[in-house]
């Protein structure tokens, strides 16, 4: 994804691209709503949300190079923007979206969608039907007359779809998923069955899942690397692999891309040249000088991996490329432990991408049980997950057991419990770059812990049950809207930004 933020970006970005293809083409009017209460009302252009619908409504990929002119392209190809914030009573998520589109060639559309963080959005009302996409699959939404309403079903069963239908009176919508894109030849038995049928299709954004999860959670794994005798790395490749119908040297090929993005993003935050941040000065690159030079208090790898991920958060919050680990607001803790693990333990690149694979395994418990959306539990899911994360990692590159692996993540995620989202003038800079540099250098302490022989009696899972509990309890304005805590101090008011915004 393109920095800043994996819900206001990223998650922006998928409904754009979705809601574009729902409606056929480029819209001629586009108009977003965000409810009063909301993050996406406070933030949505400190975190360039507006750049990513842009993008997504444009056709681009995410990562294009023209993304920070999304919105003066938009206007050049005659497409009308507006972002509006008033209430509407769908909205039951801090980011949640009313979206209007408007086309002369087409029927007006009104989706109802929501950045639930990390990137995963669900899209919850078409028009006024209640539907539930999450970009998984390919989606195919069908209007038709009741009457016609048994026939057009007759189609789908034959084919084992999961189906879903409702009715008014004279009116019957169906949407139906696929694992791969549906054939011509159906369209054209839906027209010869009901002509007056209105269609419409989005494409998933994601790997389609095709095999059946192996665990769910960490008492899973556990069980699992008893049964099996494998580490929490390999237990996630096969997770991985036998989900998306993937063979394993393809998942490996895949993450590797993933590692690939994370080192690029170090480079590029230790060239000041090419940051460009709106209240920090980069920092990055002094720091790992001065690490090489011994003029630091201590130094050593936990130094050298917080100003890595450091410096991937000032290419970050330059709109650059980055990997959201687990979002793009944590982005620089896992770059920063791994590049510096590999380095310090002399890892090949098998046992890097296990240990991002580890890593993995523990986001994938935090999103099942909890959420990455700040918005919504708080910065320990997101630094705090990062770093949890990480920790994984680092044991399991370092020989540990799949059960030590999620030890160290829960010890972990203990210490950043609570913490709050109260990021200054809505910008992922202040306190976000020195907060991944700390759960960086923290991973490291926490997984010698574990390895040194400290026994956690709070596991994973219930650890991950309180965070998000305790993150819930903080007031919203705790919570991403920079409303409260270091964002209202005076020194924090009173910064003066370098550039308006980054557009």
């Amino acid at each position: 994804m393109r920095g800043q933020s994996s819900s206001h970006t990223a998650g922006s970005y998928f409904i754009g691209r979705h809601v574009r293809e729902l409606l056929g083409e480029p819209p001629a009017e586009a108009k977003f709503t965000f409810h009063p209460e909301g993050s996406y009302a406070r933030v949505f252009q400190a975190q360039g949300a507006d750049l990513a619908f842009a993008a997504g409504l444009l056709g681009w990929s995410l990562t294009d190079e023209r993304f920070p002119a999304a919105l003066t392209l938009a206007a050049r190809n005659k497409i009308h923007l507006e972002f509006l914030v008033a209430s509407f009573p769908e909205a039951d998520h801090p980011n949640s979206v009313k979206i209007h589109l408007h086309s002369p060639k087409t029927t007006d559309l009104t989706i109802i969608a929501k950045s639930i963080g990390g990137g995963a959005i669900q899209i919850v009302k078409f028009n006024n039907w209640a539907i539930d996409f999450e970009g998984k699959d390919y989606l195919l939404l069908l209007q038709c007359q009741s009457k016609d309403l048994k026939k057009l079903k007759s189609i789908f069963l034959p084919l084992g779809k999961k189906m879903d239908e409702q009715t008014t009176d004279s009116q019957s919508f169906i949407s139906v998923r696929f694992k791969s894109k549906p054939h011509q030849s159906l369209f054209r038995k839906i027209k010869t069955i009901s002509p007056e049928a209105r269609i419409w299709t989005t494409s998933p954004h994601v790997f389609s899942q095709k095999g059946r999860p192996l665990f769910s959670s960490g008492a899973d794994i556990e069980k699992m690397a008893r049964e099996k005798n494998l580490s929490l790395g390999n237990i996630a490749l096969e997770y991985e692999s036998t989900l998306l119908g993937l063979d394993q040297q393809r998942c490996l090929a895949e993450m590797k891309k993933r590692l690939r993005v994370m080192e690029a993003a170090i480079r590029a935050g230790q060239q000041p040249e090419k940051v460009h941040l709106q209240l920090l000065e980069p920092s990055a690159h002094k720091i790992i000088q001065a690490i090489d030079k011994q003029t630091v208090a201590l130094g050593g790898p936990h130094a050298r991996a917080a100003a890595r991920a450091m410096a991937v958060m000032h290419h970050a919050n330059s709109l650059g490329v980055i990997c959201a680990a687990p979002t793009g607001g944590s982005a620089g803790v896992i770059p920063g432990v791994i590049t510096t693990l590999r380095e310090e333990k002399k890892l090949d690149e098998t046992q890097t991408l296990l240990a991002l694979f580890a890593a993995g395994a523990i986001g994938l418990i935090v999103a099942q049980r909890a959420t990455f959306a700040a918005e919504v539990a708080g910065c320990q899911v997101e630094i705090g997950a990062a770093g949890a994360m990480a920790a994984a990692a680092v044991v399991d590159a370092c020989g540990g057991t799949a059960s030590q692996a999620l030890q160290a993540a829960a010890i972990s995620l203990q210490n950043t419990m609570g913490s709050v989202c109260d990021l200054v003038q809505g910008i992922c800079e202040i306190p976000c770059h020195t907060r991944n540099a700390a759960a960086a250098a923290s991973a490291f302490v926490c997984a010698d812990l574990i390895l040194g022989g400290y026994d956690n009696p709070i596991p994973l899972d219930d650890t991950i049950d309180a965070a998000l509990s305790s993150g819930k309890m903080l007031p919203p304005q705790l919570r991403c809207t920079s409303l409260g805590g270091l964002a209202i101090t005076p020194s924090a008011l009173a910064l003066k930004k370098k550039r308006i915004d980054n557009k």
